[in-house]
C-alpha cells in the first residue's frame, strides 16, 4: 500500500520512477497479488495512467486486463476499472488531441503487434461481463469498449458476436435499460454493429428493433426530440438501406403509418432549431430508403402503395406547398416525394391534383416549374425539381399527354400559366442551366411515348411581330444552329447539348419526326459541318452529340424524302466526313468522364452547374443506339436493300403466323368448351351411380322385410300343423288368397328377371361412357384406367344384389311351398282351435303390398337413367364429330404454319449468308412455336386413340 501512496500521494524525496517504470510495477502488482484489493488498487492506478500514458499502458497491461475479466468477474468495481482503462487505451479523444495528446494516439493494430491479445480475444473475453452483469460501474464502460472496437476493427468484432450465443439478442437490451446513459451508448453500440452486416442487421430487426425505436423517437419528441432521436434514425437507416428483408419486414409491420406523424408541420414554420433540421433531414432520407430506385420493383411499387395509403404521400405534399420551411429541408422533401410518385401511377395522379395555397390556385407542378426555370433559385433546389418533374412523368403516359397538351394551340390559356409555356421559357432564356433543365424535361414527356412525339411536331411559336411562326422543332435547331452567338462561358456547351438531346429523344424511333427534321435544308449541312470540324476538348460532347442525331436520321429514316434517303445521307458522311471519322466522334459521348456519372442513378446530382450536362435516362438511349447507328453507316446499299426485303417478308409472314395463331386460339377456345360439356356428362354419370347406391339401399330393405315375412310365416305353420277344428274354413277362404299370393310372388319374379336385364344394359352403357370420356380426362388429370375401376366395382356390387335377389325368390318359394303344404293339410282335422286365419294373412298381404310399390319406384328409376344414356350417348356422337372436325382445321393449319416457318428459316438463313446477324431470342422463340405445335399434334393423336 505504500507503493500505492507512492504513486497516487505526494512525491517522496529521491529520484522520480519514470511513467514506464511505473506502469511496468503496476502491471507486475496486478499478476502477482494474491489479494483482489491490491489488484484492484493497481488497476485503478493504471486507469489514471491510462490517459496520459495511453502507449505505455496499453503495451504493457493490455494482457493482465484482459485476464482480469476472465479471473475477477465477481468483483465489479475490478471489472470497470478494467474496462475504464481498455476504453481509454483504444478509444481516441478528440478533445485530448486538441489538448495536446495527440502524439499519444495509437491504433488498436498497433497495440496487438505489441502483446498477445488478438483483436477477438478482447471482445469475446468482455461480452459476457456485458451481457450478465447489470451494475452501472461495469455495463456503461462495457458499452463505451465495445464501441470503440468496432469504430477499430468492425468486420472482426462483428464476427465474435454474431457467433455469440444470444449476443446481438443481449445487446438489444441495451434499448430497454432503464439508465438513459446506457440507453443512448447503447445506440451508438448498434450503430456500429449494424454497418454493412447484412446478416446481423435481420438478427437485430427481428428481436423487436423497429418497435422499440419508434416508441424511443415517439417519447423523446420525435422530429422536435434532442439527438437520441438522431441516434434512432441514423440505426434505422441502417437497418433498411440495401435490406429487402428487412424492408418488407418494415412494411409488413404496418411500420410505415407510424412515420405519418413525424412530417406534421404547423402554419408558423419559423425558428425551426439544427436539431429539428437534422432530425427531419433524416426522416425525410429513412422514407426514401423504402422506395428507393435500387429497391426490386416490386417491393418500391409496395412501399409507395402503403404510403399513398397511409396519408403519408399527402402529408409530404403539404410540407412541399407549405411557407417558412427551410431550403435544405424543402429540396430534400422534394426529392422524396419525386421518389415516392416514380413509377406509381395512383401516386402520380395524385401528385398531379394537387394545388398550391395560392390565389388562384395553382397546380403544384407549375409552381415547381417556376423555381426549376428561375436562375434566383438555388442550385440544388433546382436540381431537385427536375428529378421530381422527371419521376412525375416516369411510366406516366397519361401525365406525358397532359404536359405537351399545354403545348398545343388549342389549349393554350393566356390567363394562366401552364407548365409547357414554362417548359419553353426556360428552353429559350438566357440562362444556359434554364436551357439544359427545361429541354432535359421536356424530352422526359416525350420518352418512350410515340404519340406525343408526333403531338409535339403541332407546336408553333410565334417569335416575333411580323413573321410567321415557327415549329418548336424548327425553333431548337435555329438555336442549336446559333449557338456560337452566345458569349457567356461554358453556357454556349450546356445550352447545345440540352438541345441536342431533346432532338435525339424526339426524333428517336419516329420516322415522322425525322422526315420534319431534314425537311430543314439547313440542319444536315449543319450536322456534317459541325462533326468534320477539329473541335477543341470542350466541343468533343458537342460534336458525338451531332453524329448521333445524324446516325439517328439515317436509322429511323423512311425514305420518305429523295434528297435524304438513307443511302444518300450515308454517301454524304462518306465522303464529308469518312465513316471511321463518323464512328470515332460518335463514340466521344460515352468516352466522356461525365457519361457515366449521369449513368448510375437517376436523380441528377452534379458538383456544380458547369459540370450538369448528362440526364440518366438518355444514357439509355446513347447506349441502345450507339451499336445499331454504327452499324447502319456501314451497310452497303444492296445489303440494305436486302435487309429492307427479308424486313419486309418477314413481317408478312409474321402477320400470317400470327393470324393462325388467332385461328389456333379459338380453337383451343372451343375444345375449352367442349371439354367442360364432358365434364358436364361426367357429373350425370356420378348421379347414375348415386341412383344405383340408392337403388342398392331400398334392395336391402325388401331385404329386411322378407325376412320378417319370413319369420312371420315360420309362426304360423307351426300353428297349422296342429290346428285341426277349422279346416273347412281355411279351404273355403285361404285357398284363393294363396292363389293370390303365389301369383304375385310369380309377378315378382319376372320383374326381377326384367330388371337384372336392364341393369346389365346399363352396365354396358356405363362401360362404353367410360372409354369414351377416358380420353377427354387425360389432361385434366383422371384417367380412363380410374373410370374402369369405378364401374368394375359398381357391376360387382350389382351382381351381387342379383344374388340376393335370386336368395329372396328361393325363399319366396319356399314360403309358397308351405303355403301349399298348408293347402293339402287343410282336410285334416285338428284339435287346436288356433288355425290360419284372415286376420292372420293380413300382414303378409300389406307386405306384398309394399313390394309391388316399391318395385314400381325402381322401374321408373331405371326408365329415367336410360332416357339419361340416351341423351348422354347423343351428346357423345356430336362431340366426336366436332373433335373430327377441329382436328381437321388443326391439321389444315399446322401444315401452313410448318411452310411458313420453313419460309422464315431459309430466309434466315439467306441472312446469315449475307452477313447479318439475327436475334437469338426469335430463333429461340421460333423454336418454342415449332415444339409447341408438334405438343399440339401429339395431344390430338392421343385423343384418337382414346377415341
Amino acid at each position: 500500500m505504500n507503493f500505492f501512496r507512492g504513486v497516487m500521494g505526494g512525491q517522496p524525496a529521491g529520484p522520480q520512477p519514470t511513467g514506464a517504470e511505473t506502469i511496468h510495477k503496476l502491471c507486475d502488482r496486478v499478476a502477482s497479488s494474491t489479494l483482489l484489493e491490491d489488484r484492484r488498487d493497481a488497476v485503478r492506478a493504471l486507469k489514471s495512467l491510462s490517459k496520459k500514458y495511453r502507449l505505455e499502458v496499453g503495451t504493457q497491461a493490455m494482457d493482465h486486463l484482459v485476464h482480469i475479466l476472465q479471473t475477477d468477474r465477481s468483483d465489479s468495481e475490478i471489472l470497470g476499472y478494467a474496462l475504464d482503462t481498455l476504453y481509454n487505451i483504444i478509444c481516441n479523444d478528440e478533445e485530448e488531441e486538441q489538448a495536446g495528446f495527440r502524439f499519444k494516439n495509437i491504433s488498436l493494430k498497433s497495440l496487438i503487434s505489441h502483446h498477445a491479445c488478438d483483436t477477438d480475444s478482447l471482445p469475446v473475453t468482455m461480452t459476457p461481463c456485458l451481457f450478465q452483469e447489470f451494475d452501472f460501474h461495469v455495463r456503461w464502460p462495457g458499452v463505451k469498449l465495445l464501441t470503440a472496437l468496432l469504430k477499430n476493427q468492425c468486420n472482426q468484432v462483428q464476427g465474435v458476436i454474431l457467433v455469440s450465443p444470444m449476443g446481438v439478442s443481449r445487446l438489444m437490451d441495451l434499448l430497454a435499460d432503464s439508465r438513459e446513459v446506457i440507453r443512448n451508448d447503447g445506440l451508438l453500440l448498434l450503430q456500429q454493429l449494424t454497418k454493412g452486416n447484412a446478416a446481423i442487421q435481420k438478427i437485430v430487426a427481428f428481436e423487436n428493433a423497429f418497435e422499440r425505436l419508434l416508441d424511443i423517437i415517439t417519447e423523446e419528441g420525435s422530429s422536435d426530440g434532442g439527438i437520441v432521436v438522431e441516434d434512432c434514425l441514423l440505426l434505422l437507416v441502417n437497418l433498411l438501406r440495401n435490406n429487402s428483408s428487412n424492408q418488407n419486414f418494415f412494411k409488413e409491420g404496418s411500420y410505415i403509418q407510424r412515420m405519418k406523424p413525424w412530417f406534421e408541420v404547423g402554419d408558423d414554420n419559423s425558428g425551426w432549431s439544427a436539431q429539428k433540421v437534422t432530425n427531419l433531414h433524416l426522416m425525410l432520407q429513412l422514407v426514401r430508403v423504402m422506395v428507393s430506385p435500387v429497391n426490386s420493383p416490386g417491393a418500391t411499387s409496395s412501399c409507395q402503395k402503403s404510403m399513398y395509403q397511409c396519408g403519408l404521400l399527402q402529408q409530404l405534399c403539404t410540407i412541399l406547398m407549405a411557407t417558412g420551411v427551410p431550403a435544405d429541408i424543402l429540396t430534400e422533401t422534394i426529392n422524396t416525394v419525386s421518389e415516392v410518385i416514380r413509377g406509381s401511377q395512383i401516386n402520380q395522379d395524385y401528385f398531379a391534383s394537387v394545388n398550391a395555397p395560392s390565389n388562384p390556385p395553382r397546380p403544384a407542378i407549375v409552381v415547381l416549374l417556376m423555381s426549376m426555370v428561375n436562375e434566383r433559385q438555388p442550385f440544388v433546389l433546382r436540381c431537385a425539381v427536375l428529378y421530381c418533374f422527371q419521376c412525375f412523368l416516369y411510366k406516366n403516359q397519361k401525365g406525358q399527354g397532359e404536359i405537351v397538351a399545354t403545348l398545343l394551340p388549342s389549349t393554350i390559356d393566356a390567363n394562366s400559366i401552364s407548365a409547357g409555356q414554362l417548359l419553353c421559357g426556360g428552353l429559350f432564356s438566357a440562362d444556359s442551366l434554364s436551357n439544359w433543365c427545361a429541354a432535359v424535361a421536356l424530352a422526359h414527356a416525350l420518352q418512350d411515348n410515340l404519340t406525343q412525339k408526333e403531338q409535339l411536331l403541332r407546336v408553333q411559336l410565334a417569335t416575333s411581330l411580323g413573321k410567321p411562326p415557327v415549329s418548336l422543332l424548327q425553333q431548337c435547331t435555329n438555336i442549336l444552329s446559333q449557338g456560337d452567338k452566345i458569349d457567356r462561358r461554358g453556357s454556349k456547351v450546356q445550352t447545345r447539348v440540352g438541345l441536342l438531346m431533346l432532338l435525339c429523344t424526339w426524333i428517336s424511333n419516329c420516322p415522322i419526326a425525322v422526315t420534319h427534321f431534314l425537311h430543314n435544308q439547313e440542319n444536315v449541312p449543319f450536322l456534317t459541318g459541325q462533326i468534320s470540324e477539329n473541335l477543341g476538348e470542350d466541343e468533343r460532347l458537342v460534336q458525338g452529340l451531332c453524329a448521333l442525331l445524324l446516325g439517328i436520321c439515317i436509322y429511323y429514316n423512311d425514305n420518305s424524302l429523295e434528297n435524304y434517303t438513307k443511302e444518300k445521307l450515308k454517301q454524304l458522311i462518306e465522303k464529308r466526313i469518312g465513316k471511321e471519322n463518323f464512328v470515332e466522334k460518335l463514340g466521344f459521348v460515352t468516352k466522356h468522364e461525365l457519361y457515366s456519372r449521369a449513368a448510375q442513378k437517376p436523380q441528377p446530382v452534379f458538383p456544380s452547374p458547369e459540370q450538369m450536362l448528362f440526364d440518366h435516362e438518355f444514357t439509355k438511349l446513347v447506349k441502345e443506339l450507339e451499336g445499331v447507328i454504327t452499324k447502319a453507316v456501314h451497310k452497303t446499299s444492296e445489303e440494305e436493300k436486302k435487309e429492307e426485303e427479308v424486313k419486309k417478308t418477314l413481317e408478312q409472314h409474321d402477320s400470317i403466323v400470327i393470324q393462325y395463331k388467332d385461328l389456333i386460339r379459338d380453337q383451343d377456345t372451343q375444345i375449352q368448351e367442349l371439354r367442360e360439356q364432358v365434364s358436364t356428362l361426367s357429373l350425370n354419370s356420378e348421379q347414375m351411380h348415386n341412383q344405383i347406391t340408392q337403388q342398392q339401399s331400398q334392395i336391402q330393405q325388401h331385404k329386411d322385410q322378407y325376412n320378417i315375412l319370413k319369420l312371420k310365416l315360420g309362426k304360423d305353420s307351426q300353428g297349422l300343423s296342429s290346428s285341426q277344428g277349422e279346416g273347412a274354413h281355411v279351404n273355403g277362404l285361404h285357398s284363393e288368397e294363396l292363389s293370390q299370393l303365389r301369383e304375385e310372388v310369380e309377378e315378382l319374379r319376372r320383374q326381377h328377371t326384367l330388371q337384372h336385364t336392364q341393369l346389365s344394359d346399363k352396365d354396358s352403357l356405363i362401360n362404353t361412357l367410360v372409354r369414351v370420356f377416358g380420353g377427354y380426362y387425360t389432361d385434366d388429370g383422371v384417367t380412363a384406367g380410374c373410370s374402369h375401376q369405378e364401374v368394375e366395382s359398381l357391376r360387382s356390387r350389382v351382381q351381387a344384389q342379383c344374388a340376393e335377389i335370386s336368395q329372396l325368390q328361393t325363399e319366396r318359394q319356399e314360403l309358397i311351398r308351405r303355403a301349399e303344404a298348408v293347402v293339402r293339410t287343410q282336410t285334416q282335422p285338428s284339435p287346436c282351435p288356433t288355425a290360419l286365419s284372415p286376420r292372420s294373412l293380413l300382414p303378409l298381404q300389406e307386405e306384398c303390398r309394399g313390394l309391388r310399390e316399391g318395385h314400381a319406384g325402381l322401374e321408373q328409376q331405371l326408365a329415367s337413367a336410360q332416357s339419361t344414356v340416351a341423351i348422354e350417348q347423343t351428346e357423345k356422337t356430336k362431340l366426336q364429330q366436332e373433335v373430327q372436325e377441329s382436328k381437321k382445321e388443326q391439321d389444315d393449319l399446322l401444315m401452313l404454319l410448318a411452310d411458313q416457318d420453313q419460309k422464315i428459316l431459309n430466309l434466315k438463313q439467306r441472312l446469315r449468308d449475307l452477313g447479318e446477324t439475327i436475334d437469338e431470342d426469335e430463333d429461340e422463340l421460333d423454336t418454342r412455336d415449332q415444339f409447341g405445335e408438334d405438343d399440339d399434334d401429339d395431344d390430338e393423336e392421343d385423343e384418337e386413340n382414346n377415341d
